[in-house]
């Protein structure tokens, strides 16, 4: 067998109740979830498994909620003894998979999400910014037009790259909406807007990254017992400095997760493991490389599922 990775979904893969059975069955578990509400200072616990969906769908919830229930589902995975040769996450993920190879304390990681999704809900007014995901498009043609029309005073960038066919724009609205207009023009299907709470990875968030760098500059990285693939190189980072700069540049740069995914498949890994809530990595590395197997741990029967599978 080839080489396992680890990988972890970022925002919008929440939802009330995830990882309620980890909690319940898996003492590391519960201590992961008791500590976010200390370190927090409020009940992270109840809005995960209670509610109500709003609140949850806050970023500055999401991000330490969705945090937490990965790294608990985590707890369910390595219970089986299984271990990872690679970890990487999209966006928000990368922090979970940052905590899962100990370069990050888990106390620091929920604080710093926490903060990250504060401020970037701070860093634009509601209603100006927007994402859309474009189906189909070509991925030089679609940074062509998204340059073309930013240059024209509204501000659309590719934002998330997650496979063949399937790229993130983001921006004001003006420039998103001006881009889903035009998509057809690049030889995309359509544009299917985001509901969504800013215009996340594009040069619109540069405030709410400099806010994440004051925050980050207390933060201790640690040697990782395993590679962690940064969403912005596509490449593993190492060392404190290089680590912070590409968590600062990661709020407004594009997530190479395609890159990624290709980067880690070259490097032997024929085997991804998505750790947490939904099956939306799962799907997209699939669409990237039929061959590799894929298995979503968003359960602990699905925790036994892969361990009788990889057994």
């Amino acid at each position: 067998m080839g080489k396992i990775a680890f990988v972890f979904p970022g925002q919008g893969a929440q939802s009330v109740g995830m990882a309620r059975d980890a909690y319940d069955a898996l003492p590391d578990a519960k201590t992961l979830f008791d500590t976010a509400d200390r370190t927090l200072g409020f009940d992270l616990t109840k809005l995960v498994f209670d509610g109500p969906v709003e609140d949850l769908k806050q970023t500055a919830n999401t991000q330490p909620a969705l945090l937490t229930a990965s790294l608990a589902l985590l707890q369910a995975v390595q219970a089986k003894g299984i271990e990872a040769d690679y970890a990487a996450g999209h966006s928000l993920g990368e922090y979970s998979a940052l905590a899962a190879a100990g370069v990050l304390s888990f106390e620091d990681a929920v604080a710093v999400v926490r903060a990250r999704g504060q401020f970037m809900e701070a860093a634009v007014p509601g209603g100006q910014g927007a994402m859309a995901a474009v189906l189909g498009a070509d991925r030089s043609k679609l940074a062509e037009l998204c340059a073309e029309i930013s240059a024209a005073g509204t501000i659309v960038e590719p934002a998330n790259l997650n496979c063949p066919g399937q790229i993130v724009v983001s921006g004001s609205s003006e420039g998103v909406e001006a881009l889903s207009a035009r998509v057809k023009e690049v030889g995309a299907k359509r544009a299917i807007a985001l509901e969504v709470s800013g215009p996340f990875h594009s040069s619109l968030m540069k405030e709410a990254a400099e806010k994440l760098g004051e925050k980050l500059a207390d933060v201790t990285f640690n040697e990782g017992r395993l590679p962690v693939v940064a969403n912005v190189t596509a490449r593993p980072v190492n060392g404190a400095e290089a680590v912070r700069d590409s968590l600062i540049s990661q709020v407004y740069s594009p997530v190479l997760w395609e890159d990624s995914v290709q980067w880690l498949i070259s490097e032997g890994v024929d085997t991804f493991v998505e750790i947490g809530p939904g099956s939306v990595l799962a799907g997209l590395i699939k669409k990237i490389d039929k061959s590799v197997q894929v298995f979503s741990v968003n359960s602990l029967a699905a925790a036994d599922s892969l361990a009788e599978a990889l057994a």
